[in-house]
């Protein structure tokens, strides 16, 4: 495997603003093509089910116009799953979706729902759309995200990037370990939700990494300094990475 570690910028967060005053700008193509000319390997959006912030028209814009990979977030919801199944995304990532949380909280529940989110992982991959599933670091739902056939995880980091003191450490190892149980099973390694320039470091620590979704500090952090910038400072950090270090 590579050691050269992948950036997918969200930029869900562009939408938000937009959708703050109903306007059409902030431009989340403009957004995607600032994080592509400053090296970013994908754009990940995700397209909820209330559409609070990424609306249809902007994954269909995205799509057309990206020389890099389109990662679309969704739910197991059978609209969401028609949409992707029209626009054709490179990667599509299934996660959970409460209405009234303010972001994704914790993993998808593979083992307890396999046959529902087994048939979506498959008619998505025979259309072609490569597929990971968004889990917490837990033995039983990377076995269960394997028997599903997904062929990719993306491990929530956000537990580990919210905890301090011991519980950021047990959480740490979980991330490690649930990192090589992956690996094990065959599965590429993505990870994401929380991530930030103060606390990537430690995240790094993961073996078997492909690629990194991060989107909130990256947007926020560009207020200051411009998109672009913040995407190159986060890939600079991501630059250190040695993808065994966690063994």
């Amino acid at each position: 495997m590579s050691n050269k570690l992948e950036l997918g910028v969200n930029i869900d967060h562009v939408a938000t603003v937009r959708q703050a005053r109903g306007t059409c700008y902030p431009s989340i193509v403009e957004a995607a093509a600032c994080c592509e000319a400053a090296g970013a390997h994908g754009i990940t959006v995700h397209l909820r089910e209330d559409r609070r912030h990424i609306q249809d028209q902007d994954v269909y814009d995205l799509k057309s116009m990206l020389n890099i990979r389109l990662n679309l977030e969704m739910a197991v919801n059978p609209e969401i799953v028609d949409i992707a199944l029209d626009i054709l995304p490179e990667e599509a990532c299934i996660v959970p979706e409460k209405r009234e949380e303010l972001t994704t909280e914790g993993g998808l529940d593979v083992a307890g729902q396999k046959d529902e989110v087994g048939h979506v992982v498959q008619k998505l991959t025979d259309a072609g759309v490569e597929v990971s599933l968004f889990v917490d670091p837990d033995p039983e739902q990377l076995e269960a995200s394997a028997a599903v056939g997904a062929k990719v995880v993306e491990l929530h980091t956000g537990t580990f990037c919210d905890a301090s003191g011991k519980a950021a450490s047990e959480e740490l190892e979980r991330l490690i370990k649930g990192a090589q149980i992956a690996h094990n099973l065959g599965m590429i390694v993505n990870a994401g939700h929380g991530i930030n320039l103060d606390n990537i470091e430690p995240v790094l620590k993961m073996p078997w990494l492909n690629t990194l979704n991060i989107g909130h500090s990256i947007i926020a952090q560009a207020l200051f300094v411009g998109l672009e910038q913040s995407v190159r400072d986060m890939m600079a950090r991501m630059g250190q990475y040695n993808g065994c270090v966690g063994l």
